[in-house]
């Protein structure tokens, strides 16, 4: 395998391996982490050149936690990786510039993504600050309370994190409507806060009524249409009151949500992996009450 960045096996400076964790397949994907740093940092960089609108410069930011081959989000110990590399690179940077605060926001994910909870904590809450300090723009203020509260979630402050995902809902209806695509992803996570506490009902609810719009907007491809539906079915098969058909239709929904997850995320990725797993519980589940009759 040769990074398809650099084209060489071992990085000719650093001497590191090769890393995959997007949803590339094959031989396709491989990359040295150092690479993959030095194209978002080049293509950022080229668009702040040209002056290109704040939609471009969004493309060209995003290689810092996509794959330019198959627009997949990295996950662990990558995404790790590259938010401590975009932080390095612009670091400097005074807070008021736009890139430090995604940088601050990209290591924070990074962090979380690699399981360094306490430490992603740690810079969710100065980000916080700061952008409380500078009066940023509510939508970005929005971003950081939701950021925060995936954090706190993964820490087991279950109470913290579901009032703050209210808040984050309630504050992109208001802002952005329901059909916005932050607004989708506010009710996904606040069906997901939800379900940590056990308020299935709710959850179920707020799902039932986001999952057709997140369809309509996103895609039935999209990762967080997949998800909603996973979601979905596990607030069915979890509850003590569902009927058969209810059940069938958790095992139908997480057939059907396997299927496209890993055909278009590929099977060793996490939302698969998980959904894998909620695929052979909801069946067991229904077995067991089919075999009650």
């Amino acid at each position: 395998q040769t990074c398809y960045i650099c084209t060489q096996a071992l990085h000719w400076k650093t001497k590191e391996g090769l890393v995959r964790m997007c949803s590339c397949r094959g031989t396709a994907g491989f990359a040295h982490v150092s690479c993959l740093a030095e194209q978002a940092k080049i293509l950022f960089a080229e668009g702040e050149e040209n002056n290109l609108d704040d939609k471009a410069l969004n493309e060209r930011w995003a290689r810092w936690y996509k794959c330019g081959l198959c627009e997949q989000d990295y996950h662990g110990v990558v995404a790790g990786a590259l938010g401590w590399a975009c932080w390095r690179t612009y670091v400097a940077r005074p807070e008021t510039d736009w890139a430090h605060g995604l940088a601050m926001t990209q290591l924070g994910n990074g962090l979380h993504d690699a399981t360094n909870h306490e430490d992603a904590l740690s810079v969710r809450e100065t980000q916080l600050s700061m952008r409380r300090r500078l009066g940023v723009p509510e939508q970005n203020m929005l971003v950081t309370q939701g950021n925060l509260a995936r954090t706190l979630r993964a820490l087991g402050r279950l109470e913290e994190a579901m009032r703050m995902r209210q808040d984050v809902y309630s504050g992109y209806m208001k802002l952005c409507g329901e059909e916005h695509g932050e607004t989708i992803r506010a009710a996904l996570n606040l069906g997901v806060a939800l379900h940590g506490l056990d308020r299935l009902k709710e959850a179920k609810a707020l799902l039932r009524k986001t999952i057709p719009v997140a369809r309509r907007i996103l895609g039935a491809n999209n990762s967080i249409t997949l998800t909603m539906k996973m979601n979905y079915a596990q607030e069915i098969y979890q509850d003590d009151c569902a009927t058969l058909d209810d059940l069938r239709e958790a095992v139908t929904t997480l057939e059907e949500t396997e299927r496209i997850a890993r055909r278009v995320l590929g099977g060793a990725h996490p939302l698969t992996v998980d959904m894998e797993k909620c695929l052979r519980k909801s069946r067991t589940v229904l077995a067991a009450r089919e075999g009650d009759l």
